[in-house]
């Protein structure tokens, strides 16, 4: 049963696992789907959405406010956690996995999960590859990188001729969102839209379909409770990889 109501929980250990992502392990597991989410709270910042990168941890990077405050925090300190939420990724073998960056995050426990036959990463730099070891160990791993300094040089789907989509049951993707629209187009394309399983992020305040802050154009889709993970033909004709809206519901490009 999801909890609705934020609890605490202390940080019991932190991660570097790139110059921009840490992991904070934390004192209470969670049972949930991989892809769904928590709200977390940072004292006296915000409440944002984060996805679980294991049972009792959240793999974050830092880009703004909240996630520069977290980033202050040191073992012993506590957030507050709301959730699990949303839907998870529910794939049918053989699985592809496609992430960028930190996108590996909610990826990486249905890897651990023994879900995942093929997982592509890509980053910028060999540097900015998290989880690499972890996954390593799982799953048949290849990788890409911006400036060519691991795996092929490139963009992660520069590796769909090697590895091409239409050879999957699930397509499983979590990462920016232009290049998850570059996905969506190719399995389009290919007729196989509804193969894919697309982790889409937007703002959010309420987490549980109430305030409409994340639904997306033009159905009204709620990202957080029928999402974060959907399904990629109902996402054809959609905003999807061209805008999203800040704070104020404005629309911003991608």
């Amino acid at each position: 049963m999801t909890d609705s109501i934020a609890k605490g929980v202390e940080i019991l250990g932190i991660v570097r696992e790139t110059p921009s992502v840490r992991t904070f392990s934390l004192s209470r597991s969670f049972s949930f789907i991989p892809g769904q989410f928590v709200m977390v709270w940072v004292p006296g910042i915000d409440e944002i959405p984060m996805a679980l990168s294991s049972a009792n941890s959240i793999s974050v990077q830092k880009v703004g406010d909240a996630t520069s405050a977290l980033f202050a925090l040191g073992e012993g300190d506590r957030i507050g956690i709301r959730g699990p939420l949303g839907t998870g990724f529910t794939p049918v073998r053989p699985t592809l996995a496609i992430a960028g960056g930190i996108g590996a995050a909610p990826l990486l426990p249905l890897a651990e999960q023994g879900k995942v036959d093929t997982f592509l990463l890509g980053a910028r730099t060999a540097a900015d590859i998290p989880f690499r070891e972890r996954l390593q160990l799982c799953t048949n791993l290849s990788l890409a990188s911006d400036d060519g300094s691991i795996g092929t040089h490139g963009f992660v789907t520069a590796l769909f001729d090697a590895y091409p989509p239409e050879s999957f049951s699930s397509i499983c993707v979590c990462g920016p969102e232009l290049m998850m629209r570059s996905v969506l187009d190719r399995l389009e394309k290919g007729r196989i839209a509804q193969r894919g399983q697309f982790s889409v992020h937007r703002f959010m305040k309420c987490g549980i379909g109430i305030c409409g802050s994340c639904c997306i154009d033009p159905h009204g889709l709620r990202i957080c409770t029928e999402g974060p993970v959907v399904r990629g033909d109902l996402l054809i004709g959609s905003e999807f990889g061209r805008y999203q809206r800040d704070a104020s519901g404005q629309r911003r490009p991608i």
